[in-house]
């Protein structure tokens, strides 16, 4: 397993143990008051349908706030420079955009209580069986990245070994979970949401300080690294050399279009937040609103990852004794008084326990409604899924706990969550995608374009990538190449089985497809909704003209 140097251990005192105890407290205290709203399983799984649009946009970006941003991002900063901004402004608000002004409509309106569910209303249940435990496999695998990554600070917080903090983390984030269902989630990622800014905006500051400011900053990465190192385009020519590995094609193609759209499209545990809205409006804004925070919060951890690489020059290579994702812990070492450490840490492991407790979440729904429900005990009473909801919450976490130990495996998370989101979520989205917008895609076409994406992503990188067959210079550069063989390969094999096999009726189509709409679906809008400021098209086209413009001062 991975671990911490030996000489990494933050300097905490009894201040930073109290504001951590005061954390823990509050974060059950929501659960148990969550618990009070929990009758039916709708209640345990989409807290009821009754939340505003600003707190699941909030919970949107928050469950995405785990150790993906705040250790992976960090690693990717110190590793690959000024190029992390990709996975934000072109690797995530076009995605959300696209998610809340065109595919939320035919999620909301269609009432499915899970992305897999829609697919069995699309296509049939061999597409839906597929994608479900697909998806729950995923979960739990991802989950256990956020449980990793929490070890790393808990080591370094109180020495334990990182079994230990893995166990421990993984049974109190199953206890306000199994307490009080998504809802207990769902503000717990708000409340998160803002302790988390609270710890990264001091790590930002004092490590800009101690590095001569932005000016600093750059000279000496400058030196070290080269200019490409602070560009977000420089040398991404086809055939240049640059830190990321890839070019602009593979970029834009690959984690611009493939594994953006991918991820936050199809994601459960992202679309998640945006079903348990209170209507349609609220539904469409979720990701419109996590969009506007999402496209700044690159600077909270591409930062620390920047000063981490010019503080400890050698950092992920054999003479450091620190790899990418000990980033962040070092310079918490290293930069932060005693109180505002307290904080930090805080913040670290409410990131890790949103990003874990956002896919637990989505587990369990799936796993209940999709698998258990549908295809194991049908036409029980809601009051056994509910129970029965809760218990498989358990067996997530026990499950997510094994999967932490992959995880350990990887110097940099970022590059393993990449990976497996080129595995699960692009099949998935070309699936939808083709399945939205042509009428023609026949029933049979979803599955086998599940399966051809899947299995062609995963022979692309075990076999052509691990196995040297085509030279590709980095994980990163590899898995953009992955997402983009998997969305061909799924995309070529709908369409040769749609050739040979039969459509869905148009009938069934209604409400599911680009340009039709199921009779009674429609709603009017809730009263405030069509004020100007809360118009959906508005705020989407408003976050991509804002995301553009933040490449200026990084494209030459």
């Amino acid at each position: 397993m991975t671990t911490l140097a030996e000489d990494l251990r933050l300097p905490t005192n009894g201040l930073d143990y109290t504001l951590l105890a005061l954390y823990f407290v509050v974060v059950l205290g929501i659960g148990f008051a969550a618990r009070r709203s929990v009758k039916t399983s709708l209640d345990f799984f989409l807290s009821g349908r009754s939340l505003p649009a600003w707190v699941t946009g909030l919970a949107f970006v928050a469950a995405n706030l785990g150790a993906t941003e705040i250790l992976g991002m960090a690693a990717t900063g110190a590793q690959y420079g000024v190029a992390v901004v990709h996975w934000y402004w072109i690797g995530a608000i076009p995605a959300m955009v696209f998610l809340g002004l065109v595919m939320m409509p035919f999620y909301y309106r269609s009432r499915v209580r899970s992305v897999p569910e829609f697919l069995l209303q699309r296509f049939d249940r061999s597409a839906h069986l597929l994608s479900s435990v697909l998806f729950a496999f995923a979960a739990i695998l991802i989950a256990g990245v956020n449980l990793y990554a929490l070890s790393i600070v808990v080591e370094a917080l109180l020495g334990w070994p990182q079994w230990v903090a893995i166990v421990v983390a993984g049974l109190f984030v199953l206890a306000y979970i199994t307490i009080g269902g998504l809802s207990s989630a769902i503000y717990n990622e708000v409340l998160q949401f803002f302790v988390i800014l609270a710890a990264l905006i001091p790590l930002c500051i004092i490590g800009l300080k101690r590095v001569g400011g932005w000016g600093g900053l750059s000279h000496s990465l400058e030196s070290s690294h080269g200019h490409n190192f602070l560009t977000a385009w420089g040398g991404t020519g086809i055939g240049d050399a640059n830190p990321l590995g890839a070019n602009w094609l593979t970029i834009i193609l690959g984690l611009g279009f493939v594994l953006s759209f991918g991820y936050w499209t199809t994601n459960f545990a992202e679309v998640q937040r945006a079903l348990s809205a209170k209507n349609l409006s609220a539904a469409q804004r979720t990701p419109l609103i996590a969009a506007f925070p999402k496209m700044f919060i690159v600077f909270l951890v591409m930062i620390p990852g920047l000063v981490a690489a010019v503080l400890v020059p050698k950092l992920g290579g054999p003479g450091s004794g620190l790899t990418y994702n000990d980033a962040i812990p070092y310079l918490m070492q290293e930069l932060l008084p005693n109180g505002v450490l307290g904080i930090a840490v805080t913040g670290l492991l409410a990131a890790f326990m949103a990003g874990m407790a956002a896919n637990v979440s989505s587990f369990n729904t799936v796993f209940t409604y999709d698998i258990w429900a549908k295809y194991v005990k049908t036409d029980r009473e809601d009051g056994y899924y509910l129970r029965f909801g809760r218990l498989i919450t358990a067996i997530g976490v026990l499950a997510s706990i094994g999967t932490a130990f992959i995880a350990s495996s990887f110097s940099n998370i970022m590059g393993y969550l990449q990976t497996l989101f080129s595995f699960f979520n692009v099949p998935m989205f070309v699936v939808f995608i083709i399945g939205m917008f042509w009428k023609r895609a026949s029933m049979k076409s979803g599955v086998w374009g599940l399966l051809a994406g899947t299995t062609a992503a995963m022979v692309n990188y075990f076999w052509i990538y691990k196995q040297g067959i085509i030279a590709i210079p980095t994980d990163q550069g590899a898995n953009f190449v992955s997402a983009i063989v998997g969305f061909v390969a799924g995309a070529v094999v709908m369409v040769v089985v749609t050739l040979f096999t039969a459509p869905k009726p148009e009938a069934e189509l209604a409400g599911l497809v680009y340009g039709t709409t199921a009779p009674g679906l429609e709603e009017p809008p809730a009263a405030g909704d069509d004020a100007w400021y809360r118009k959906p098209a508005l705020l989407g086209w408003g976050a991509l003209v804002l995301a553009a413009a933040c490449y200026l001062p990084y494209s030459l």
